[in-house]
């Protein structure tokens, strides 16, 4: 029975209290706290700033919703102006005919100024030559 007693120990109860205060666990569990440790605080944070960013654009959103509600109430709200569009070009229309109409008559004008201008030099060359024929 002495060799019984000189055993280690085989029960769970005390196989839990040598595990609890084993130093070798508790140094391995700090190195793998410590390896994990700052990848675990860098993702903490950008999870945190994710959910900070979420937040800013849901209210952005939001205020961008209001807006394109107030533009679409503005748009409800618009007169209809296919018609006032169609009377300006009709307008825009005359104003190109009136305008080529014009642009003709100044050229039957300046060519009628032409023929008067032709005509006088040519009564005015009769008149000295009849002149000239008297006198002599």
């Amino acid at each position: 029975m002495d060799r019984d007693s000189d055993s280690t120990v085989t029960s769970l109860d005390e196989n839990t209290e040598n595990f609890c205060t084993n130093p070798t666990r508790d140094v391995l569990a700090e190195g793998i706290t410590n390896l994990f440790k700052p990848t675990i605080e860098k993702l903490d944070e950008r999870v945190a700033s994710t959910i900070q960013l979420q937040t800013e654009l849901r209210g952005q959103l939001d205020a961008l919703s209001a807006q394109l509600k107030d533009i679409e109430k503005a748009q409800n709200q618009i007169p209809e102006f296919s018609e006032k569009v169609k009377e300006l070009l009709n307008v825009k229309h005359k104003v190109t005919i009136i305008n080529n109409v014009l642009s003709a008559s100044q050229e039957r004008l300046i060519g009628l100024h032409k023929l008067i201008e032709k005509e006088q030099h040519r009564r005015q060359a009769l008149l000295d030559s009849a002149l000239t024929t008297n006198i002599s």
